[in-house]
Order: C-alpha cells, then structure tokens, then sequence
C-alpha cells in the first residue's frame, strides 16, 4: 500500500470518527430539547413501581429437605447393597428392583396432581375450626366472594378428606385447575447433587400458615404412597399369611375340643370296644397336624414380618420449615428506582425511533 493510500485512509477514519462524535452530539442536544417530557414519564414509572412495592404482599418460602431410606438391596452382598444405593440416587445399574420411585422419578411424583390434590383435600386445624386445605386457600384468598352470584358454584365445598371420585364437573374443574397453578407457579421440589440422595420441598405462598402446611403435609403423603406402592406385594403376602396362621389355630382350638369331648365319652370305657376309640385318636391326629402346620406357619408369618420391615422405605426428614418463615418482599425504594428507570429507558427509546422514522418517510 502506497503513503497516499494510507494517508487517504487515515482521513476517511478522522472523517468517520469526527461525524460520530458529531451525530452523538445531535442526539444529546435533541434530547435535551426532550428532557421533561423523560424527567416526567421517569417520575410516572418510579411511583408506578414505589406502589406495586407498597401494595404487593409478601411471599413467603417454606423449605422441608428430606432423605428417602430403602433398606431393600437388589442383589446378594455388597453387589446387593451397591445396586440398592445407586438405585436410591436414581442411577439405574441393571437391578431388578431398580428405583421407581428415586431421583427425578421421586420428584415428579410428588409434582404430580394426584399428590398434590391429596394434599389439599388433607384436613388441618384453623383457628379451632377443622376443614381441607384446599378450603383455606380459596378462604385466604378471597376466590369464594362472587360464587354465591353463580348457581353452579353456589354452596360448592370440598370436604376434609372427601373421595375425589365423587366429585361433581364444578369441584373437579376448580381442584384440578388449583392443582396445575400449584405446580407451576409455587411448588419447587429440587435434588441439589445427583450424588446426594436429599432432596428439598419449598413451597411459596403470600400465606405463611399454608406454606408451611402445604409443604409438610406433601412429604407425608408422598411417603404413605410411596410405601404403599414399594412395600405392596409384601403386605399382601403377610396379610395372608395372617389369615392362614389365624384359619389352622380356630381348627387347633376346636380339634383339642374334639380331643376333651371325646375322651368324657369313653371314660372307664371297656378296653374290647375300641371302636368307641376311633373319634378320639382322629380328633388327636388333627392336633398334631394343626400344631405342626401352625408352627411352620408362624416361622413363614414373622420372616414375612421382617420382610416387609426391610422392604418398607422411610422418609427422614432433616429440616422442617418453622415460623416464622423467610419472605421475600421487593423493596420500595429499589422498585422506585427501577421503575424510573425502565420508564425513562423507553421514553428516550420512543423518542429516537419516531424521530428516525419521521426522517425516513420525510
């Protein structure tokens, strides 16, 4: 590149550099022109934002952390115990009793409107006066104040502990649609580490009290269901079991009956007429029969006692959420700020588009 050449383009950046200083100076001096209308609209949004500061209630956060213990392994020894505890952080190693219910599957199941809807129709204890949660959160916030103007939802409750099944179009649509708000907006159910096996509740709510119901009474029905579900076949095998054990001791109690009656019938009986015998010696086989059947029955009864116990999962919970809660509130003079702020943002940006587009159809 020749000396003419670089010194034309040294000009042509002065020139470029000079008319952007100039075209900046433009600007500032038409804003100027325009600053009480900015000044003023700046003022207009920060007291917009020092009201909704001022107006806007509290949210306050409940925290439950909890640890899910599952005594079952998969396998036989350390193989076992190793399946069983990566199953419990949610890595599935092949195990054929794999965690259904860890990690994130644990998570969504208690995200789930079936959970959540249980929870809400738990009772609690208001002020001496017993309802569902549910109940609560429409009384607090104030969604009962224009039903009695509308005949379908006139007289509409939902009682403590009500069967879900028999509700009618108007209670299903208001408890699903309270459920889905729920999950979306307020409940958070998170796993810091896939490698810990903690996992934490927080539930919002401009309520502390139905924070922090919310939140415990959600882990206790999500631990009854899960328990319900992992621990099933075993419940059932003890249930059973249970039945037999208590069928063969009504038959041993009523074959040593048999055994009583028949001996008063051939007391001092003549030893040639063993015949007479026959009743008693039968009733006596059913007694060791029953005896020996019992027996094996108990020892079956209490291992599938033990069974279960080992195969029953348990919700620890660390922490509990206690009152008063942490609440979150924004601060007056920062939402003032910030809406002055915004407000002057976009009035300057207005400004310089009309300005430019008045320029362009000119």
């Amino acid at each position: 590149m020749t000396n003419q050449n670089i010194e034309t383009a040294t000009e042509n950046d002065e020139i470029s550099l000079k008319e952007l200083i100039l075209k900046i100076k433009e600007w500032y001096l038409f804003l100027l022109t325009k600053s009480k209308l900015i000044i003023l609209v700046g003022l207009l949004g920060g007291l917009i934002g020092f009201t909704y500061a001022y107006f806007q209630k509290p949210i306050y956060k409940a925290v439950l952390t909890f640890a899910m213990e599952d005594e079952k392994s998969g396998g036989g020894g350390g193989l076992g115990g190793a399946l069983g505890l990566a199953s419990q952080f949610g890595i599935d190693l092949g195990s054929s009793g794999g965690g259904a219910f860890s990690g994130a599957n644990l998570i969504e199941l208690m995200k789930s409107r079936k959970i959540v809807e249980k929870t809400l129709l738990s009772p609690i204890q208001v002020q001496g006066k017993t309802m569902s949660l549910v109940e609560y959160y429409l009384e607090f916030n104030e969604l009962k104040k224009n039903w009695d103007e509308k005949p379908l939802l006139k007289n509409l409750t939902f009682p403590v502990d009500a069967d879900r099944t028999q509700f009618n179009l108007q209670q299903d649509s208001i408890l699903k649609n309270l459920a889905a708000n729920l999950i979306k907006t307020d409940l958070i159910i998170s796993q810091k580490d896939k490698k810990v096996s903690i996992l934490s509740i927080e539930m919002n709510s401009t309520n502390e009290l139905f924070a922090k119901i919310f939140c415990e009474t959600i882990a206790n029905e999500t631990s009854d269901y899960y328990v319900e579900i992992k621990s099933k076949k075993s419940k059932l095998n003890v249930e059973i079991l249970q039945r037999q054990v208590d069928s063969i001791r009504t038959e041993l109690n009523n074959a040593m009956t048999g055994v009583a009656a028949a001996t008063d019938n051939v007391f001092n009986l003549n030893m040639a007429l063993n015949i007479k015998r026959v009743p008693g010696t039968s009733r006596q086989i059913d007694v060791q029969a029953n005896t020996a059947i019992l027996t094996q029955l108990v020892g079956n009864l209490e291992l599938a006692k033990v069974t279960l116990r080992k195969e029953t999962p348990l919700i620890q919970v660390i922490d509990r959420p206690i009152l008063p809660l942490e609440k979150e509130k924004v601060g007056k003079l920062k939402s003032l700020i910030l809406g002055g702020f915004l407000a002057g943002f976009l009035t300057v940006l207005y400004i310089v588009f009309s300005n430019l587009y008045k320029k362009l159809i000119a």
